[in-house]
C-alpha cells in the first residue's frame, strides 16, 4: 500500500492560540509516528490568524527534535519570500541536527496576501517568475561542489530530498523537468488535478535524485465514528474556507450542526469544488472514499490533512484512517 502522510497547518482554533496549537502539533507528529505514517510536512502561511506554522523551519525543528524516526519537512516553503541562501541554510542546518529525516517541498505561491507578501520581502523584485531559477540556485547551495562562490554553512553537500509543490500545470511541468517530485495542492485545489498528474509523469527526466516520477496527492479526511459526526466536524474545515474566500480569515471555528443548509448556492458549489478529494465519514466510509481516489489517480504517496476543531477529534480522525490504511 502506498505511504499515507500528515500535513500539518498547526491550526488555531477558536479560543485557543498559537502556544497550543505548536504543542499540538508536536503531540500529532509523535502519534503519527507510532500510528506509521511517513512523513510529517508543515507549511508556510503568513497574516494568517488561524495558521501558527509560519516560522516554518524553527516548528519542523520543534517537530524533529521531539519524535526520532519520521520523516519531517515543508510542504512548502514559499520560495519566493525567501533568499535560497537562506533556505539553503536553514535546511542544511535541520539536516545536520536531524540527518536522513528532513525533507524540503518548494512552492512559488506568496502564502499571503500582496501587503503581507510585502512586509516579508520589503520590496517585491524576487516573484514567482524567478521560482525555477531559485530552485537551481537552491540546488546548487546544498550540492558537494556548488558552482558559486557563496558557500552554505551548514547546506553545502547537506543532499535534503526536494520537493516541487503545485496546484497548476507549472508546478507540474518543473517538477518534471528537474527530475524532482511532485505534490499537488488537491486538499484546496484540485482543479487541475488529473492534467497535471498526467503532464508530470509524461514529461518526467531521471535525475540524481529520483530515477521515475513520484506524485504526492494532498486528500482531507475527516473520520470519526459515525458518518454524521465526521460530516458535523468538517464542518469547520467548511467554515473557515468560506471566511477565507470571503475575506473574513479568522481562526479555525468550532463546528456547526446543518452549517451548509444556511449557505446559498454560491458558497455550496465553491466547497463542493475546493473540497471534492475528501474523505468524510465513519471507517467504511473513509476507506470506500479513499480506495475510489487511489484507483482513480494512482498516488505514489498521499499526504493526509485533517482540520477538526477539537485535538482530541483531530487525533482520533489520523488513528482511525490509520487503521483503514492497513486494511485497504
Amino acid at each position: 500500500m502506498i505511504p499515507f502522510s500528515i500535513l500539518d497547518l498547526s491550526p488555531i482554533a477558536q479560543g485557543s492560540d498559537a502556544g497550543a496549537s505548536l504543542r499540538n502539533t508536536l503531540d500529532l507528529a509523535r502519534h503519527g509516528e507510532r500510528w506509521g505514517y511517513h512523513r510529517y510536512w508543515l507549511a508556510e502561511h503568513h497574516g494568517m490568524p488561524g495558521i501558527a506554522s509560519a516560522a516554518t523551519a524553527v516548528v519542523i525543528a520543534h517537530v524533529a527534535g521531539g519524535t526520532s524516526t519520521i520523516r519531517v519537512g515543508a510542504g512548502g516553503i514559499m520560495l519566493p519570500n525567501h533568499a535560497p541562501l537562506v533556505i539553503a541554510e536553514q535546511f542544511g542546518t535541520l539536516e545536520a541536527l536531524f540527518p536522513g529525516r528532513i525533507d524540503l517541498g518548494l512552492g512559488r505561491a506568496p502564502g499571503s496576501d500582496q501587503t503581507t507578501a510585502r512586509a516579508l520581502r520589503r520590496n517585491l523584485e524576487s516573484d514567482a517568475e524567478q521560482f525555477p531559477q531559485d530552485v537551481v540556485e537552491l540546488q546548487d547551495y546544498l550540492s558537494d561542489q556548488p558552482r558559486q562562490r557563496v558557500l552554505a554553512v551548514p547546506g553545502h553537500g547537506a543532499k535534503v530530498p526536494l520537493c516541487i509543490l503545485g496546484s497548476s500545470l507549472f508546478g507540474a511541468q518543473l517538477a518534471a523537468h528537474l527530475g524532482l517530485p511532485f505534490a499537488f495542492a488537491s486538499h484546496f485545489a484540485p482543479q487541475m488535478m488529473m492534467q497535471a498528474i498526467a503532464l508530470y509523469r509524461a514529461n518526467f527526466k531521471p535525475s540524481a535524485q529520483l530515477d521515475k516520477p513520484y506524485v504526492m496527492l494532498g486528500y482531507n479526511v475527516f473520520a470519526a465514528a459515525t458518518d454524521e459526526e465526521a460530516q458535523w466536524r468538517a464542518t469547520s474545515m467548511q467554515q473557515a474556507f468560506v471566511n477565507l474566500r470571503t475575506g473574513r480569515p479568522g481562526k479555525l471555528p468550532p463546528p456547526v450542526t446543518n452549517y451548509r443548509d444556511a449557505l446559498g448556492p454560491q458558497e455550496n458549489a465553491m466547497l463542493d469544488s475546493v473540497l471534492s478529494c475528501s474523505a468524510v465519514g465513519s471507517p467504511e466510509t473513509v476507506a470506500a472514499q479513499m480506495k475510489g481516489f487511489i484507483a482513480s489517480t494512482q498516488p505514489d504517496e498521499l499526504m493526509i490533512t485533517s482540520q477538526i476543531f477539537e485535538h482530541s477529534a483531530r487525533l482520533r480522525s489520523y488513528e482511525i484512517l490509520a487503521d483503514v490504511h492497513r486494511r485497504l
